[in-house]
């Protein structure tokens, strides 16, 4: 038994992503309306009576957009820090709320999914691990600065979703106002391209087969450019930007680093039903 992983959004218009094996899934983070969560994860196929429960990394409207409702529709236990519970305002179902934190470790079926807290402007943020029979995934976005936490789990990842949120220069000669420039390069913002890019060079294990490059900069990013620069050190590794208006495909990872995809997607056959641009 083995991983899937899909990028359901990503950017600062909603963030949500699905691991899951044959038998059960988690999201990380729901911050799509719960109609367009429904939509995507239908489009690609996948039942939602897999999905067993939901993590919140933290509490910026991008991530818990469509928390409450996608919770308390589909009767999911949700965890969350307590910092991050009472940042968000949100009202959850009492019984479903689990607290995480630093290095805990939580089971959910046959999935285990470890939660480490990380650098980011919010009340108590967390990155995330799910493995399954010794194969890892990493969610690692909204991340102001590598540590020694970061480093130590994305060795470890068969595959990952790793923020590549802003290329420096364009976010320098962009036409943000200064504090937000500050916000986003303080240490508790965002990873450059160049802050991901060198964590992939020096840290990527040997059997790392996929890298998402996640959370970019709607204005001060290229995708294009970006999914490039990553591309020409990967050697073997596949690397996909996921994109902020649609969901990626649906990748496989085994511990024999074989992809088998179950299907084959076209996403120039659809127009997304709705794209949720707030931010």
């Amino acid at each position: 038994m083995a991983l899937y992983f899909t990028s359901i959004n990503s950017g600062s218009n909603g963030n949500c992503y699905y691991i899951g094996n044959d038998d059960e899934a988690v999201l990380v983070d729901v911050g799509l309306t719960c109609k367009e969560v429904e939509t995507r994860i239908n489009r690609l196929g996948l039942s939602l009576k897999k999905i067993k429960a939901i993590f919140i990394s933290h509490e910026h409207t991008d991530h818990i957009k469509g928390l409450s409702v996608f919770a308390k529709k589909y009767q999911l236990p949700v965890y969350i820090s307590l910092p991050t519970y009472k940042s968000s305002k949100l009202t959850l179902i009492e019984d479903n709320v689990f607290t995480i934190s630093h290095l805990q470790e939580i089971k959910i079926g046959k999935l285990n999914i470890l939660a480490f807290s990380k650098f980011h402007d919010a009340a108590d943020p967390y990155s995330f691990t799910i493995e399954c029979n010794d194969v890892r995934v990493g969610v690692f976005t909204d991340i102001g600065a590598i540590c020694d936490r970061l480093i130590t789990q994305f060795k470890t990842c068969h595959a990952a979703f790793l923020e590549a949120n802003y290329c420096p220069n364009m976010l320098a000669n962009g036409s943000y106002p200064y504090f937000l420039k500050r916000r986003i390069t303080s240490g508790h913002g965002h990873l450059s391209n160049t802050q991901a890019l060198e964590l992939f060079q020096n840290h990527k294990p040997a059997f790392m087969t996929h890298l998402l490059l996640s959370h970019l900069s709607k204005d001060n990013n290229n995708p294009v450019l970006v999914e490039e620069i990553f591309k020409n050190v990967a050697g073997e590794t596949f690397v996909q930007v996921a994109s902020r208006n649609q969901e990626t495909p649906l990748f496989y990872v085994n511990n024999n680093n074989v992809q088998k995809p179950t299907y084959h997607f076209n996403p120039t056959e659809y127009v997304p039903d709705q794209l949720n641009l707030f931010g």
